[in-house]
């Protein structure tokens, strides 16, 4: 029997998002990133995976362009490593950048491993809630039934009060 990772996936551009993935231990990061463009309904694009601390702060990137220009600087290809070969402990982190103009990412947490179950297909969405940001356009969202955060509908209520200056702010 193999191993399987199971990641949960957040994003800082929508509260509500989260994703749930199984994927196998030996799984090519690009053959992961593929398949959460798949998952995501985003159009093939040129993308990073980096190994992050407890911090989320970038460490080791994995492009998916091969990069090495023989100065042993570059960052590695995705094709080259597998999820077995970052990932080792449970809470281990990703980012995936994938919109590197914008520099807009994902963050992938490790929550669990598990033996594969027989008859399963992997790697595969276990849980999704709300829709995922737009590939190209940050302000947009994807889904006209997304709602957004509980906190921005909590603060339109104050909204009323923007750009009314009849107020006098000396008390």
């Amino acid at each position: 029997m193999s191993m399987v990772f199971r990641f949960r996936m957040l994003s800082d551009e929508n509260d509500n998002f989260v994703r749930d993935y199984e994927a196998m231990y030996d799984m090519t990061l690009l053959d992961f990133h593929d398949f959460i463009l798949q998952s995501l309904e985003y159009e093939p694009c040129m993308a990073s995976f980096f190994t992050a601390d407890d911090r989320w702060e970038k460490q080791r990137e994995f492009t998916s362009v091969e990069m090495d220009d023989g100065s042993g600087d570059a960052p590695a290809a995705m094709e080259s490593v597998t999820l077995g070969q970052v990932i080792h402990n449970r809470r281990d982190r990703l980012i995936y950048l994938f919109d590197m103009f914008g520099d807009r990412a994902y963050f992938l947490e490790l929550t669990g491993t598990f033996e594969a179950e027989k008859g399963a297909s992997y790697p595969r969405e276990i849980y999704a809630q709300a829709a995922a940001p737009d590939q190209y356009d940050p302000s947009k969202t994807r889904a006209e039934d997304d709602d957004g955060s509980i906190f921005g509908e909590v603060m339109s209520e104050f909204s009323d009060f923007e750009g009314d200056d009849n107020y006098d702010d000396e008390y």
